[in-house]
């Protein structure tokens, strides 16, 4: 898939500082498809708030993929529930290599307090699924880069930037995980070349930390949900058991919410609440101010749609289902929102209310947002907005 940048005009009037996040929390500002799924030689700019935009086909949904991905192998995951179908990703005219080998490669970039820093990772998928290669950079210099270099070992070989009697250390990692997120278990950080490899490690770490990927299914939200840990799913399917929480913790957000609600949906909207059904269940309503409650059951498809999407911006890791990094302070960290169909089932005003919802929470620097919608020229004349076209 061809892919281009294009920052929305009406971005430059901004000033900087009101867009900008705090200068020493990590975040990802560019995602490289080097060779994934459609994608071949795609690098992708990702502003605090970013529109991936193309037809049906162009790659949208794997581009969020990969992000979401390179979060999870950030976190410390193994590839193989990273990746369950490994051969969805590789690119599907990629010819196998003499011993019957197929791959794919990703990569980021994060920037933070070490400056930019870059991730490129290359995968196996077959004939068994391993990590091959992985460069750890900043400023030009090779801080980690691994290599399998026997094929009948389950390790790679591993060389990270040392700066001291040696220029490097060598030993084996595991072929399973990425080795960024390991560096900390493994460098000593004696001297000023391992505390700068750690430095950068951290930043990327951090960076794709706190990823929420959601795509609300109101087919599912629509009916009562046993209580549980008040965590939003994904799918928002138990969006029901998270109002049930999130409702008395903090009542000038749930206001927020509330207006929110009221611009998206029709007639009046007094209240967003869950009320105890029988069974052991909770069911979410709309209070509509005059003794009238209405089930979300009875709420259309772009009104479910709109109204998760609302409750996903206005709460945090602390509600939303995703791994932060325990160890970092939370005003280290970002939360990045990753949504699928942005756009799918909204009317003009649905979409217009939930962009400024956006814009509006991702100005205060603590969240940034990538939607993927079919067309952006609605989005025209937001400010902050950052547009990637993808192409077939």
């Amino acid at each position: 898939m061809a892919a281009s940048s294009v920052p929305n005009m009406a971005a430059s009037s901004v000033p900087t500082a009101s867009v900008a996040p705090l200068p020493g929390r990590p975040r990802v500002t560019e995602l490289r498809l080097s060779a994934f799924a459609g994608h071949r030689r795609a690098v992708l700019r990702l502003g605090p708030l970013t529109l991936l935009a193309g037809p049906s086909g162009c790659g949208k949904t794997s581009a969020l993929r990969a992000y979401d991905a390179l979060a999870r192998l950030g976190g410390g995951a193994e590839l193989g529930a990273v990746f369950p179908d490994p051969l969805a990703c590789v690119p599907e005219r990629a010819r196998p290599d003499a011993q019957h080998r197929r791959g794919f490669r990703i990569g980021c970039t994060a920037d933070g307090a070490e400056g930019p820093v870059h991730l490129d990772v290359a995968v196996q998928a077959e004939p068994e699924l391993r990590v091959v290669g992985e460069r750890l950079s900043a400023d030009g210099v090779v801080l980690l880069e691994t290599a399998l270099r026997d094929p009948g070992r389950r390790a790679v070989q591993a060389a990270w930037h040392t700066a001291g009697s040696a220029p490097v250390t060598r030993a084996p990692l595991p072929d399973d995980r990425l080795g960024t997120p390991l560096l900390p278990l493994r460098v000593a950080g004696k001297t000023d070349g391992q505390r700068r490899v750690l430095a950068a490690a951290e930043q990327m770490v951090v960076a794709l930390r706190s990823v929420f990927a959601c795509d609300p299914r109101p087919g599912r939200m629509r009916e009562p949900v046993p209580t549980g840990s008040g965590r939003l799913l994904g799918g928002c399917d138990n969006l029901a058991d998270v109002l049930w929480r999130t409702r008395t913790e903090c009542g000038r957000r749930h206001a927020q919410f509330v207006a929110a609600v009221r611009a998206g949906c029709a007639g009046p909207v007094a209240d967003v609440l869950a009320e105890p059904a029988v069974g052991g269940v909770v069911r979410a309503l709309l209070d509509r101010g005059d003794g009238v409650r209405t089930g979300l059951a009875r709420l259309g498809y772009g009104e479910l749609r709109y109204l998760a999407l609302a409750l996903v911006l206005f709460t945090g890791p602390g509600v939303l289902a995703v791994d932060p990094a325990g160890e970092v302070p939370a005003a280290l960290q970002t939360l990045t929102v990753l949504a699928d169909g942005f756009d799918r089932g909204l009317d003009v005003r649905q979409r217009a209310e939930l962009l400024r919802l956006a814009a509006r929470m991702c100005d205060r620097g603590h969240i940034r947002f990538v939607g993927a919608v079919a067309d952006a020229s609605w989005a025209a004349g937001a400010d902050g907005v950052t547009v990637v076209h993808l192409e077939p």
